[in-house]
């Protein structure tokens, strides 16, 4: 059975910083792919960022150069270190991994909140 659990999230203050922790149990982490969505209640999920199994990145327009996405797959985690954060970033942020078969997993997500 595969779990995804995300740690992380809080409540910060503009221009502040946090590490986002996406640890899998369940699947063979090193070939799967893993992303980082995020959602505002009553809008779409929005694609954040990705990271292939060789470690290729791509991000969001909105979080280019503030947010980074990496992975540990000693540790079966992939990370979200954002930076600079702003209150439009603030949304449930849910990590998604991709198993080298194509089936994707969820898992259920960490608040994160920006505000003064």
């Amino acid at each position: 059975q595969v779990q995804l659990v995300e740690s992380g999230g809080g409540l910060v203050q503009p221009g502040g910083s946090l590490r986002l922790s996406c640890t899998a149990s369940g699947i063979f982490f090193s070939s799967s792919a893993a992303a980082w969505y995020r959602q505002v209640s009553g809008k779409e999920r929005e694609l954040v960022a990705t990271i292939n199994s060789g470690g290729s990145t791509n991000y969001a327009d909105s979080v280019k150069g503030r947010f980074t996405i990496s992975r540990d797959n000693a540790k079966n985690t992939v990370y979200l270190q954002t930076s600079s954060l702003k209150p439009e970033d603030t949304a449930v942020y849910y990590c998604k991994v991709v198993s080298r078969y194509g089936y994707p997993y969820w898992g259920k997500g960490t608040l994160v909140t920006v505000s003064s």
